[in-house]
């Protein structure tokens, strides 16, 4: 009975959770209050003895965990691989179960998988034949994980069933509390080639040399989690929402063909075996290293595409690679003769890291220079602001791909055939890597449930990349994290938004929905609302709180109000329960010098025109300067190159316009003691519907200006307009909201008084036809001259 109202709680628990999402109920909604500062309450599951209202694990928490010893082959020729597993499954629950659930996401690919059909598609010119053929599914044919067999420790047959992606293991009799079951499963895999067809799992080819990158990943069957808070999580996978998956321990035994290398999760138990004597020799050397050393040389990897090319078949002499891998939750690997290698050691938080890369030829002139030495700083910034990285190693391997797993990552970066790269090339590649090593901190260590929330491993980790971006070069061009770059998504009509909080199938704009508003939206926590003091705990806590654990969203948002002592329930309502965008419009300002105990409003002279700064600076950078924070571009002078000079247009100036009809004579009394003093009393708007502090820039005669900086509280009592009345030393010649552009204001021409706004795209476009027809219309001809 006590579990059947334990199941009735948490039931009320999602739909009070899924409701709130859906709708934004408001107490009141015909007044100017709503409910955007009440607190979220029954929204939020109810907190118990696994989790705490404190946002922290309960004293009763538990989680499963799964063991596994793999042996899997790579045959070169047919392109497949082959394996056998056996699974230790350890029931940590405090109840029974009866049957167990794992995961076959290479199903995705099965032509008979509903996810190759239920997103719409169109008829685009030219038809060509691939178009065709991807109507057809012929490119999906005998793809799938295909299950052998499934018995017990002792060899005995278990039923089994297969829905898709999920395949149920029915056990003869219930795993009860605190025992363990062993599955030994044989399957095989056709890889597909992934760079033509998509996924992760399979190989890419190389035309020009015949040879292949394989990366091996999401490939053996694994275990669903079973949790207090869902139960089994055996949601279809469908490519997009990723993974929920159970901490163990791994030892994998690898074959590939004799001239491969492979790197992987874990690290490797037998090189001494499968290295010849000089690499082997390199890689003791790259154990005291201060900068990356070669282990798999350019030179031999070009010999070895060559070799196998000119042979024209590839050898059949094999190596067996051993890694051993503890406490992840998932396994992956990579294997090629086309891999070059290379790697040093650092220590982070008193414990030695060895950072690797692996990439082609293709990849030499980007890869060399940069991978493992952004695999080092980006390790180095996450254990600083999350928690200590607890693996020994850490990998980057270049794929033409993006994607992570435990101590390994697959990323892109190629220089053109003769080794040149263009800049926006090089800002990619460090901005895939750091963003994928990164993910070993969420959700390989914070192991959030990427099924049902990608924000919480994608928008964490884009939030963490973005300050790590920003100490590698104060210049970084970071694509999220500044709040400004998020205001072409939020400015979009409402049928094209949904709440951070939706469930990772059903996003319209998965990448500025689940990556970029969710780290705008930390960014703001962290510079403008709470500080970065309060914020740097808080989120610390929350780390390491959910280190090695299955943390949901309540626990990120309780944790983070808990070690902050800040109300953050407006926060979570507007940036994660909604879709409206932050849009304060200063309506009027009204201004007085008091001279005499006299109130006398103010002449503006509109000749004064506000110098604005010579190019655009964000709040993070800012505040890093005011820290004294030494980005890694300034101790590591080996990472500049051309571009590192480089240095980017300017920004057009803003001109003074009129705005003296706002000007208004007030009442008051008794202002003998504030001669020579001047009010403004500046009326804002909420235009967008996003509660947001008031951040307001003062302009002086003088040339100089400072900043005011009030709480999103102000909007409190009234959530449409608020009026507040600021006396200065000085004369205010022009006043700006949001100069840093930290709260991602959709639109910044009412943001200003007495400045004229930059003209917008189609106002430029508008006076360039215009001048086109004056030009014409006074005999020139714009042809004259073309040919």
């Amino acid at each position: 009975m006590k579990k059947n109202i334990k199941l009735v709680t948490f039931v009320l628990s999602v739909l009070f959770f899924t409701n709130a999402i859906a709708q934004n109920i408001l107490n009141n909604p015909k007044s100017n209050h709503g409910n955007k500062f009440e607190q979220l309450g029954t929204i939020l599951p109810t907190p118990n003895e696994y989790r705490t209202a404190s946002g922290a694990p309960g004293a009763k928490y538990w989680q499963q965990r799964a063991d596994y010893d793999i042996d899997v082959t790579l045959n070169e020729k047919d392109l497949s691989i082959a394996g056998t597993e056996t699974v230790t499954y350890h029931n940590n629950a405090p109840e029974s179960l009866n049957y167990l659930w794992l995961q076959l996401d290479e199903n995705e690919h099965d032509i008979k998988s509903e996810s190759n059909y239920f997103d719409e598609n169109k008829v685009y010119e030219p038809i060509t034949s691939q178009n065709l053929d991807a109507l057809e599914k012929k490119h999906l044919k005998d793809l799938g994980n295909k299950i052998e067999s499934v018995t017990d420790e002792f060899g005995k047959t278990l039923k089994y069933t297969i829905n898709q992606t999920m395949m149920r293991v029915d056990l003869p009799k219930a795993l009860v509390s605190k025992a363990k079951q062993k599955l030994i499963i044989k399957w095989k895999i056709k890889l597909i080639e992934r760079t033509k067809f998509g996924g992760r799992l399979g190989y890419e080819n190389f035309p020009e040399d015949g040879n292949q990158i394989f990366t091996i990943a999401q490939w053996f069957p694994r275990m669903c989690v079973y949790s207090d808070f869902h139960g089994w999580q055996n949601k279809q996978f469908t490519g997009r929402g990723e993974f929920a998956l159970v901490f163990g321990n791994y030892k994998v035994k690898i074959t590939v063909p004799a001239d491969h290398l492979v790197c992987s999760t874990g690290e490797c138990q037998n090189y001494p075996q499968v290295l010849t004597p000089e690499q082997l020799k390199r890689w003791q050397q790259a154990q005291t290293a201060k900068e990356p050393v070669e282990i798999g040389l350019l030179e031999d990897a070009k010999k070895q595409e060559l070799a196998s090319k000119a042979v024209g078949s590839k050898p059949l002499a094999t190596k067996t690679w051993i890694f051993k891998a503890d406490s992840v939750r998932d396994f992956a690997w990579g294997s090629s003769r086309k891999f070059i290698w290379d790697a040093m050691p650092i220590t982070c938080e008193g414990k030695r890291v060895m950072c690797m890369s692996f990439y082609p030829k293709e990849a030499y002139g980007l890869y060399r220079k940069y991978s493992t030495k952004m695999v080092a700083h980006t390790i180095k910034t996450y254990s600083k602001y999350t928690c200590a990285y607890p693996y020994p190693v850490a990998q980057s391997i270049e794929a033409a791909n993006g994607m992570e797993y435990p101590m390994i990552c697959f990323n892109f970066g190629r220089t053109e055939k003769d080794g040149t790269y263009s800049e926006g090339v090089k800002n990619g590649m460090i901005m895939v890597i750091i963003h994928e090593v990164g993910h070993n901190f969420f959700p390989m260590i914070i192991n959030s449930d990427e099924r049902q929330w990608s924000w919480m491993d994608e928008g964490l980790n884009t939030f963490v990349q973005f300050l790590t971006e920003q100490e590698l070069d104060y210049n970084y061009p970071s694509s999220r994290g500044p709040a400004h770059k998020m205001v072409d998504y939020m400015r979009l009509p409402k049928n094209y938004l949904e709440p951070i909080m939706v469930n990772s199938e059903n996003i319209f704009n998965f990448g500025a929905n689940a990556y970029g508003k969710p780290a705008t939206a930390l960014n703001i926590l962290r510079e403008t609302v709470m500080g970065r003091e309060l914020f740097d705990f808080a989120f610390k806590q929350y780390c390491n709180r959910w280190k090695f654990k299955h943390p949901e969203p309540a626990d990120f948002f309780r944790s983070m109000e808990d070690a902050s002592a800040v109300d953050l329930d407006w926060f979570w309502r507007g940036w994660f329960l909604d879709t409206d965008p932050v849009d304060v419009s200063i309506d009027t300002v009204k201004a007085f010098s008091i001279t005499q105990g006299k109130k006398v409003p103010v002449a503006m002279d509109t000749s004064y025109a506000y110098p604005p700064r010579k190019e655009f600076t964000t709040i993070t950078q800012i505040n890093n300067k005011k820290s004294g924070l030494k980005p890694l571009m300034e101790i590591d002078t080996t990472l500049r190159d051309f571009y590192y000079r480089y240095v980017p247009e300017p920004i057009v100036v803003k001109e003074a316009k009129n705005r003296n009809e706002n000007l208004e004579e007030i009442t008051d009394s008794e202002m003998s003691n504030y001669n020579n003093k001047f009010l403004y009393e500046i009326k804002f708007s909420n235009k967008g519907g996003l509660v947001t502090p008031l951040i307001i820039q003062f302009n002086y005669a003088d040339g100089t200006s400072d900043i005011e900086r009030i709480s999103a509280y102000v909007w409190r009592k009234n959530e449409l307009e608020v009026t507040k009345t600021f006396i200065k030393n000085n004369k205010v010649v022009s006043i700006q909201l949001d100069p840093y552009k930290e709260t991602a204001d959709i639109n910044e021409r009412n943001n200003l008084w007495n400045v004229k706004a930059e003209p917008s795209k189609f106002e430029l476009f508008k006076s360039k036809l215009n001048g086109s027809a004056r030009g014409q219309s006074a005999g020139k001809n714009p042809m004259q001259g073309k040919k």
